[in-house]
């Protein structure tokens, strides 16, 4: 994605193997009245304490439909260490049992089958640029996100020694929505981000075109990098019977996240090709 992305998920940095303590593994694997979910309380619109975002709009709809209490703990996203960090320290401690926002495929945690897939975007006052090749043509000022795909892909395209990194994964007072002020006040031509995070506060921005970065190839041999990513509820690998509960309403409940979604003005895409469920 990212969120993928806007919070270090994608791609995600390899986290630190961490042993559950076996009090909080009792606790979490012991319940089954309660749906504990690790969330941000101040980011939106991912989510907030006041159960704003769409992040908490999707739990309060699985919690309901799995007949369980949805109770969270709440911790930032962007501490030190970012959002690897906050995997590490809440949900592989047994502080919850489920985070709302996992790159399907993720090699350290266990993830559901997808509720949503979207796509990085390009942020601009016009529409011509429409691929990451198409801004060695334009030359202009690049707005990017540390440690994600596009900023991976800018490197191999040789375009990221004017460009401005916005450090947001490691900032706790940070909102996405300064990525559309950055283009609205001319600080970057163009901004390359997450779409979930924007979308919502797009409304307040009419002026600003968004077009979605198309997968590509950037050399003779090299992979075709994506910047389509699916994404999933996130669990630990040996929470199995949870994890096929949360599959099965997902997959009940797959007209109501989508308009869920659609409310936070969030475009879902089809799935990349590349991505097959054979560990569902």
């Amino acid at each position: 994605m990212s969120k993928p992305s806007i919070r270090q998920l994608l791609p995600l940095a390899a986290l630190l193997g961490f042993t559950m303590p076996l009090a909080a593994h009792a606790q979490a694997s012991g319940n089954n009245q309660v749906l504990r979910v690790c969330a941000d309380p101040d980011y939106l619109p991912f989510s907030n304490s006041a159960g704003q975002g769409f992040e908490n709009k999707v739990a309060e709809l699985l919690a309901k439909s799995m007949g369980r209490r949805l109770e969270y703990h709440w911790a930032s996203y962007r501490g030190q260490g970012g959002f690897s960090n906050f995997l590490a320290d809440n949900l592989d401690t047994g502080k919850c049992d489920v985070v709302m926002d996992l790159p399907y495929g993720d090699n350290e945690e266990g993830y559901t089958t997808p509720y949503y897939t979207s796509s990085y975007v390009f942020i601009a006052k016009n529409n011509d640029i429409t691929s990451m090749i198409d801004l060695t043509r334009h030359p202009m000022k690049i707005g990017y996100e540390e440690e994600t795909t596009p900023e991976t892909a800018l490197k191999m395209l040789d375009l990221t020694q004017d460009a401005v990194v916005f450090h947001i994964a490691d900032d706790p007072n940070s909102s996405p929505e300064q990525f559309l002020r950055a283009v609205e006040n001319n600080r970057v031509g163009v901004m390359i981000t997450w779409e979930p995070a924007i979308g919502a506060f797009l409304k307040d921005y009419p002026d600003l075109k968004v077009h979605p970065v198309p997968a590509e190839e950037y050399g003779p041999g090299l992979p075709q990098v994506s910047y389509t990513y699916p994404m999933a509820l996130g669990v630990r690998t040996k929470d199995t019977a949870l994890k096929a509960e949360l599959n099965t309403v997902i997959a009940a409940n797959k007209p109501q996240i989508a308009a869920i979604l659609a409310d936070y003005n969030i475009k879902l895409y089809k799935q990349p090709a590349s991505v097959n469920f054979t560990n569902q």
